[in-house]
């Protein structure tokens, strides 16, 4: 029986490459608003982090999440991020 290719993304924080399971994904649309998106299929921009919650504060201290998505975002989302874990 033939395997299933596991889909694989890189962490914007740690650039390791992980199974898409693994990450949760930021979406930016084309308003500007910022979600965490849990089917992983919204339309926009996305960013993936890691589920830890090191790399989560990480994102939040570099402010590395903003930049990947050209757009400010609230410490709700990272709240959010974190309940997420």
């Amino acid at each position: 029986m033939k395997q299933r290719k596991i889909p694989m993304r890189t962490c914007v924080i740690t650039h390791e490459k992980c199974e898409k399971r693994d990450l949760i994904r930021v979406v930016r649309d084309n308003e500007g608003n910022v979600t965490v998106d849990e089917t992983g299929k919204l339309n926009g921009r996305g960013a993936y982090l890691k589920k830890d919650k090191e790399v989560i504060e990480k994102a939040r201290k570099s402010k590395a999440l903003e930049k990947h998505l050209e757009v400010k975002i609230d410490d709700e989302i990272y709240d959010i991020l974190l309940s997420k874990i």
